[in-house]
């Protein structure tokens, strides 16, 4: 047995030998005679690979796996062709081509040529007509689709590279996927081409054989009309019929391939499941076979016989759906979903590992993994998702998350999609490492108008808020949508609302997104670019966890980063200066400032802001309170409440007048403020004098102004003075 697989392994490993020699073996045929015995051996193996290469096709799960098909075909075809050839030679003449021949001439036709003529003709047309025909259109339309559509699949694993979605090796593995499938139908178009020409070769060949035959058989062995014409056209059809029966194998074998849809299961199992999943399909062909055996003059025994195989299998299936009902119960009303990923808790479908088993840290592992970023919801938003049914909601997850490449610099990781049965139909949240951060309501066959305008014109619908900027809106029909437009409201669908509250909250929790291996990735990226940079920046200057902190400083705040070098530079330039990330994060603001300021300016050059008192500036300087970790205000209640009073007023101004909340104070306490009132004033923008460009100009929207008792107090001290 040793002996026999190190023979193979090593035919295996001169596979190219092999090939080589069986082509050259080919073109032999052609050319050199070849004893009855001999070809008998070549007839059965002609037969043997048609039948091995059918159900290769059978066992394989993708089509373009079989790539080297068209080439196989192109081959056993010549070799086809090569026997028919030599057969001829055998039979035209000595009139006798082996045993194969012979038998297929006596035996399966039963001596009689008319039959044999009959059934050769039929197998012909089989081949050329139904089968060859349909299998080269289907290949000649799935290669022009194939084609049509490689750019598009292309550009797609480019825009999933870009997010982040795969790696570079997996987006290479696709792209070699994708070009496969296109040569893989290009040459199936073509190679169906061969076995059209086979077809019309062996008729050809089967009627120059009896042509022949009968002339050779009264011209040259003196026989006569009628046994001339029963020897040869007999053998004639015999060898007819060897070489179209594995044509005909082959033909078939390739119309499964080339209409074979990518599964990960062979076509057994594959046609078993979907043939077999509907007991009450199974039932009422049961009947219907009945009710064909009940017709008169239909026998009983055969049709009433199928009828109860179906029914039994029916029942049979039945039963074996009972006994997963549980199980398949189970699974969905796990908390998560079925659309949780593969692996992770809460997957339906999913076993739960047993107490005891032999599970391996691998699979330890998966219990504790979490999503960095989801978004959940109810069945009654499935269809939002549901790509077949036009849900853009991935797509457009998708699109938020290079928005957000684009605009704030940060890649998102890959966020996951899933329902919920917990929440109801038409709710949805968004989870950050598995903590709610955002949630919401949608209907999902109803259209969104918000009141932007101002309009007293009052909609038919269901009223509710805006839920990212708390406005008034209505859910209304598709027959109300044209009268909301004309009065002034802004009109969207539900996907549209998830996917603006999706950006709002990842902006909102930018900072959060990134860790240190998307730091790290980060700097692997600029290292190519600027190499020098990072060379100084680290592993010396600082470490990844002080520009993680820089970088989140930074998004907390809604600045920015995708001038990475500048801010990278930054950091170097002061690290010397302080290696504390509140500090540096400072420092490094006042680089930007000339990129983030004009994002808050009310016209070109020009800021409309609230300012301090100069007073109330110094008085604030000396409550900072800082220590190596944080920075803060240390104010007492009164002074507390009258500048969230003071500030109350001004923002409300400034948003009344369609600006921005934007505070400006000097550097010393800009991070300060912003922390101590972050919670109070979470759209409040708070900028340093220091930050703004040369060219900008201050309008004033309002002065808070130091607290009274502060006031007072400060009166005598002057008067001391």
């Amino acid at each position: 047995m040793a002996t026999d697989n190190s023979t193979f392994s090593a035919l295996m490993k001169r596979a190219d030998l092999v090939f080589t020699g069986g082509l050259f073996l080919t073109v032999l045929l052609l050319i050199i005679p070849v004893p009855p015995a001999i070809l008998d051996v070549f007839l059965a193996l002609n037969i043997g690979l048609s039948l091995l290469v059918l159900l290769a096709i059978i066992y394989i799960k993708d089509p373009p796996e079989f790539s080297s098909f068209p080439t196989l075909l192109l081959a056993l075809t010549l070799f086809r062709l090569a026997l028919n050839i030599s057969s001829t030679r055998q039979i035209l003449v000595s009139g006798y081509a082996g045993h194969i021949i012979d038998s297929f001439g006596h035996f399966v036709i039963q001596g009689n040529f008319v039959v044999g003529a009959v059934v050769f003709l039929i197998l012909v047309v089989i081949n050329f007509v139904v089968i060859t025909k349909g299998a080269g259109r289907i290949a000649e339309v799935s290669a022009r689709f194939t084609l049509d559509a490689l750019p598009g699949k292309q550009m797609a694993i480019d825009a999933e590279l870009n997010a982040g979605i795969i790696d570079e090796a997996a987006a290479t593995a696709r792209r070699i996927k994708v070009q496969k499938e296109a040569d893989f139908y290009g040459a199936m178009d073509g190679a169906s081409k061969f076995v059209r020409g086979d077809a019309i070769a062996g008729i050809m060949i089967t009627l120059i054989n009896v042509v022949g035959g009968f002339a050779i058989g009264v011209m040259q062995m003196g026989l006569s009309l009628v046994e001339s014409l029963q020897k040869f056209t007999l053998l004639s059809i015999g060898d007819g019929l060897v070489s179209q029966i594995p044509s005909l194998i082959l033909s078939v074998g390739a119309g499964i391939l080339v209409t074979r849809a990518s599964e990960n299961s062979n076509l057994g199992v594959q046609l078993a499941g979907q043939l077999f999943r509907y007991p009450r399909a199974m039932k009422i062909a049961a009947g219907m076979m009945a009710c064909f055996g009940l017709m008169p003059g239909m026998p009983l025994i055969p049709f009433f016989g199928l009828s109860g195989l179906a029914y039994y299998i029916a029942r049979v299936l039945e039963n074996q759906e009972l006994q997963r009902g549980p199980e398949v119960a189970a699974g969905k009303t796990a908390p998560g979903a079925k659309g949780a990923k593969p692996g992770t808790p809460g997957a339906a479908g999913a076993p739960a590992p047993a107490a005891g088993g032999s599970g391996g840290p691998e699979d330890v592992r998966k219990l504790i993994e979490v999503d960095v970023f989801a978004i959940e919801i109810g069945y009654g938003l499935l269809s939002l998702a549901e790509v077949r049914t036009g849900g853009e909601l991935l797509a457009r997850v998708t699109g938020v998350r290079k928005a957000l490449a684009r605009e704030k610099g940060i890649v998102v990781p890959p966020i996951s999609v899933r329902d919920n049965l917990e929440l109801a139909p038409n709710d949805y949240r968004f989870l950050l490492r598995g903590k709610p951060v955002a949630r919401g309501q949608l209907m999902s066959d109803r259209w969104l108008a918000m009141n932007v305008s101002g309009s007293k014109v009052r909609l038919k619908g269901v009223p509710t808020r805006e839920p990212v900027f708390n406005l008034d809106a209505t859910w209304i029909d598709e027959s109300e949508k044209k009268t909301a437009e004309l009065n002034g409201f802004t009109v969207v669908d539900p996907a549209s609302v998830l996917i603006t509250h999706l950006s709002e909250t990842l902006k909102v929790n930018a900072h959060h997104l990134v860790g240190r291996q998307e730091v790290q990735q980060m700097v692997d990226h600029l290292k190519q670019a600027q190499p020098a940079l990072i060379a100084e920046l680290l592993p010396d200057l600082v470490t990844l966890g002080i520009i993680q902190r820089v970088l989140q400083n930074l998004l907390r705040e809604n600045i920015s980063i995708v001038n990475q070098p500048l801010i990278l530079e930054g950091i170097a330039d002061f690290a010397p200066l302080s290696k504390n990330p509140d500090d540096l994060s400072e420092l490094v603001r006042r680089r930007l400032g000339l990129y983030f300021v004009p994002e808050y300016e009310t016209r070109p050059g020009v800021i409309r802001a609230a300012t301090l008192d100069p007073r109330l500036e110094q008085l604030l300087a000396q409550k900072v309170h800082r220590s190596p970790t944080e920075v803060g205000l240390a104010l007492d209640p009164a002074t507390g409440r009258h500048l969230l009073e003071e500030l109350n007023k001004r923002t409300t101004e400034l948003v009344q007048g369609g600006h921005q909340p934007v505070l400006i104070v000097s550097t010393e306490i800009r991070l300060p403020i912003k922390r101590f009132f972050e919670s109070s004033f979470p759209r409040l923008t708070v900028l340093a004098y220091q930050e703004l460009p040369a060219s900008t100009e201050i309008e004033n929207a309002g002065i808070v102004t130091l607290p009274a008792h502060l006031a007072r107090a400060e009166v005598p001290l002057k008067a001391a003075a």
